[in-house]
């Protein structure tokens, strides 16, 4: 079985930005990695006092202005033509779901354009603009299907759509990586039979939405290509990394990504509102460096990372910084 020193290459690391308005993104030089945000992502609000809350992304900003990292950054502006987006939801929402997202006052309009900072990031990492990129986005995406409606604070499932827009790319094969604390269940549904995505998640199973049993590995040609991991509530570093050795990493191997996709869910860290792990960031940097490795192993360096859950905002502020301070690191 290969550890995540077997994956360490020597190839050039990567990076993805976007725009930044509230970072002070001061240098002229290109940066390896890219951050994605826009201002419009704070004017989605489900309800007074609700977890996902404008308050994660302000955290999020301040804490990588603290430590300085809003100056390793490339920004990148998120596409904003509606037609090129509806075309790029199109590609995995039913019409009829996507009319329904659209009519959804002010939500509807950020929804759509969390979409288009994914499909920004997906092109400037194509074009080798940066080598990788994290999107400072919301709402999430990762529960949401074709039911015309909201589901687990999700309307547009980002990670589907920034995977099939890769593939319209040329990047044929994807490897979509979930380490929310919540099963990516829009995400396995949109790929369950797709030969051309390896999905792996690492999760609670016995919390919403009560999906991401083991046992359901893919069907048809996709056979051993949807990989579940279910860890108790109160699961550490440990325990989550161990998953990766043992599960994620012989299947990248073998499965061998164009492109990488990160559902990057810091709801998995400890002291979450909404989750029940004790995963610290430290886990969270060695993650992403172990997903750097993948990538610069089989797809010169590929990844795209999107906001997903992390709901104590101080926590979700702290993890996202370590996350994207490895991506930064050569």
């Amino acid at each position: 079985m290969k550890t995540r020193r077997e994956f360490v290459s020597l190839t050039s690391k990567s990076a993805c930005a976007t725009a930044l308005p509230s970072l002070a993104v001061a240098k002229e030089t290109t940066k390896l990695t890219g951050f994605v945000y826009d201002d419009i992502y704070l004017q989605h609000v489900l309800g007074p006092n609700h977890p996902e809350s404008p308050e994660r992304l302000r955290r999020i900003i301040l804490e990588l202005e603290r430590q300085g990292l809003d100056q390793e950054v490339t920004p990148i502006a998120r596409v904003d033509d509606p037609r090129s987006i509806v075309s790029s939801v199109e590609r995995h929402h039913t019409q009829r779901h996507v009319a329904s997202i659209q009519q959804l006052p002010v939500t509807g309009e950020v929804a759509a354009a969390a979409v288009g900072g994914a499909l920004a990031a997906v092109e400037a990492v194509a074009n080798a603009s940066v080598q990788n990129a994290f999107c400072a986005i919301r709402p999430p995406g990762h529960h949401a299907n074709n039911t015309g409606r909201e589901e687990g604070f999700c309307f547009y499932s980002t990670a589907a759509i920034a995977a099939k827009h890769a593939q319209s790319l040329g990047f044929e094969k994807v490897l979509i990586i979930d380490w929310d604390y919540h099963h990516g269940n829009g995400t396995q549904n949109a790929f369950y039979e797709d030969p051309s995505v390896l999905f792996f998640s690492s999760h609670d199973w016995h919390a919403y939405p009560g999906t991401g049993d083991p046992s359901l590995t893919g069907g048809g040609d996709a056979a051993e290509l949807n990989i579940n991991v279910h860890l108790d509530c109160g699961s550490t570093d440990r325990d989550m990394l161990t998953a990766w050795d043992r599960k994620l990493l012989p299947a990248a191997a073998k499965f061998e990504p164009d492109f990488i996709i990160v559902s990057a869910g810091f709801d998995s860290r400890k002291d979450d509102l909404l989750g029940c792990f004790d995963v610290t960031d430290d886990a969270f940097a060695r993650m992403t460096r172990t997903t750097m490795d993948v990538a610069n192993t089989y797809c010169a360096g590929r990844v795209v990372s999107l906001l997903e859950g992390g709901y104590n905002v101080d926590g979700l502020a702290k993890a996202t910084a370590a996350h994207v301070e490895a991506l930064i690191q050569p």
